[in-house]
């Protein structure tokens, strides 16, 4: 059964019920906290009314804390301590004194997802510095697991390079090939028997797109490309493709942009086989800071847009 908040518990109870539990004293905590002790001693009974259970109890001439209240007192400090750092975020955000928001964007988040994001999450004038570094899967991972990144956004890796982390999926795109306007190979006609006539760009063997592309190729009679270009650069490809016939074997968000465009177009192939889920990875254990979470919640607004995108 899902559990709801009793909406009368306020922060002056659980800061009234923790610091009692501390000084193991009305008189104390009232002091403390700088009220009359009728009203630390009202604000426990409101408590103990919500919670159904008697928080303290008589000990000789003073007061113990019960079964009940030592269960909660975890729970109340652990409250207090997640609204304390919550205001220092936002404190330290403002201020513009929070270290970096480090984010890792294989390059069809770089290009799809991350300008639109970052429009939005500038709108919040969060005064969060925020650094995207661009690279191989493998290496954006490993940067994630040993603490240099506090975001990978991309396709979900293989479930051996997946431990300790968390996933949150957004949408799904597959891999095309990707030519200028007015290639040949447009005009149809056993595309992928002709591939070898042209120069092709493959992604590198530690892309985390290479295996797909691969099982592709292989289930098409295709075991292997002649003399390819192997790169992840998308600045290259883009450049390259533009100016030459050159093939280029690219995640669609890459190339969506250009599609669109005019400028480059996709063989019509059916490759909705080497569709995959792109999303969000974090560490397992990782709390996202204020400006984190707040793009995250942006990159999740574009995400959306995107997929409801005819």
């Amino acid at each position: 059964m899902k559990s709801v908040i009793d909406s009368r518990i306020k922060v002056r109870h659980l800061q009234t019920f923790v610091e009692v539990a501390r000084q193991k004293s009305v008189m104390k905590a009232a002091g403390l906290l700088h009220v009359s002790q009728p009203a630390v001693t009202k604000t426990i009974r409101e408590l103990e009314e919500v919670l159904g259970v008697a928080v303290f109890e008589r000990d000789g001439r003073g007061i113990r804390i019960t079964r009940y209240g030592e269960v909660f007192l975890k729970h109340a400090g652990a409250a207090l301590a997640a609204l304390r750092n919550g205001l220092d975020s936002v404190s330290q955000a403002r201020a513009g004194a929070a270290p970096p928001v480090r984010i890792g964007a294989l390059p069809t988040v770089s290009t799809r997802i991350m300008p639109g994001a970052m429009r939005l999450f500038l709108g919040e004038e969060t005064g969060a510095r925020v650094k995207i570094v661009t690279g191989e899967n493998a290496v954006l991972l490993e940067q994630l697991r040993v603490g240099d990144l506090d975001l990978v956004i991309g396709r979900l890796a293989a479930p051996e390079q997946m431990t300790g982390f968390s996933f949150e999926h957004l949408y799904s795109e597959k891999v095309v090939f990707c030519v200028r306007a007015g290639h040949p190979l447009l005009a149809g006609g056993a595309l992928l028997a002709r591939l070898g006539a042209f120069p092709v760009l493959m992604p590198t063997r530690g892309s985390i797109i290479r295996p797909f592309v691969e099982r592709f190729l292989i289930a098409n009679g295709i075991g292997e490309v002649a003399n390819p270009i192997e790169t992840v650069s998308d600045a290259f490809g883009r450049a390259f493709v533009r100016e030459g016939d050159a093939v280029w074997i690219i995640s669609e968000g890459v190339v969506a942009g250009d599609i669109a465009e005019g400028v480059l177009a996709a063989l019509p192939l059916d490759t909705s086989e080497t569709k995959g889920p792109v999303g969000l990875t974090m560490r397992a254990d990782a709390v996202p800071s204020l400006p984190l979470a707040i793009l995250m919640q942006t990159i999740r607004d574009v995400a959306g847009a995107i997929t409801r995108s005819p």
